[in-house]
């Protein structure tokens, strides 16, 4: 997870794009399903990150 969600909206745009150009609704569809998996994997990353930074701050108050 280290593009934190990045390529799978990339993916999804792209796909979103092309199913748009050849009239593929499904396509479309699940484009923008990557997206929002792209974006529910950011919105992860960044509460692993702000987690580990309380957790960093606590063992850094606490010594």
């Amino acid at each position: 997870m280290a593009d934190k969600g990045g390529m799978d909206k990339a993916k999804g745009k792209a796909k979103e794009m092309t199913g748009k150009v050849t009239g593929d609704r499904r396509k479309e569809a699940s484009g923008r399903a990557d997206q929002a998996k792209g974006e529910a994997k950011k919105a992860m990353g960044e509460a692993h990150d702000r987690a580990r930074g309380v957790h960093d701050s606590i063992q850094r108050d606490g010594s």
